[in-house]
């Protein structure tokens, strides 16, 4: 899985691009590598997990939620990531399948104020958050904590502040800009890969 990666990776580069997001086959693959990880890819295999996987619902996102949640229950085990680093990393998944494991956790002694914290800046919850809504009812501390910090929209105001100035580039062309001159029909095949299609951008000459 490795090898194969690192030549992708090596590829992208070669487009000026960067490294598509592990599907879900490779990140099954790295997961069997994070249980057993190879004399000195430690700390690879760690950011690639970190930050190589899609969040939210990707079929990627489901393998990776699904193995962090099997170590948070006491299911799987990396040397890597114990149960609090898994329960920061499902942290970071923004919404879907991570959801259940961390509000389940909010009644561990261990991991409770944790899976607090995570789930603060986390919205994307669903119907989750009736659950969250009944252990908070039901005396959670943890839960309770989680719906105060998202009726004082922490989840917005912990967010870095917006920079006083931005400087951007503004494209002038003549007459109107349309769809082919952002997005060229000759290059709809690229569409799904955002990188690589923004290559295209401008790509057909215009008067002027």
């Amino acid at each position: 899985m490795l090898e194969a990666y690192r030549k992708h990776v090596e590829e992208r580069a070669a487009e000026g691009v960067p490294p598509k997001p592990l599907n879900a086959e490779s990140t099954a693959g790295l997961v069997e590598l994070l249980k057993a990880p190879p004399a000195g890819e430690e700390t690879f295999l760690l950011d690639l997990i970190t930050n190589r996987v899609p969040p939210g619902v990707d079929e990627a996102a489901y393998v990776k939620a699904g193995f962090l949640s099997a170590i948070v229950n006491g299911e799987a085990s990396s040397p890597l990531i114990d149960r609090a680093k898994a329960i920061e990393l499902l942290g970071m998944m923004l919404g879907g399948y991570n959801i259940a494991t961390m509000v389940n956790a909010l009644d561990d002694d261990e991991l409770g104020e944790l899976a607090a914290e995570q789930l603060k800046t986390t919205l994307l919850v669903f119907d989750a958050f009736h659950d969250v809504a009944e252990k908070a009812a039901a005396g959670n501390a943890n839960a309770k904590a989680v719906l105060e910090s998202w009726a004082n929209a922490e989840w917005f105001t912990r967010r870095p502040e917006v920079p006083a100035k931005l400087t951007t580039i503004v494209f002038k062309v003549p007459g109107e800009t349309n769809t082919d001159d952002l997005s060229p029909a000759p290059d709809a095949w690229s569409r799904p890969d955002i990188p690589l299609h923004a290559k295209a951008m401008y790509k057909i000459p215009r008067e002027g």
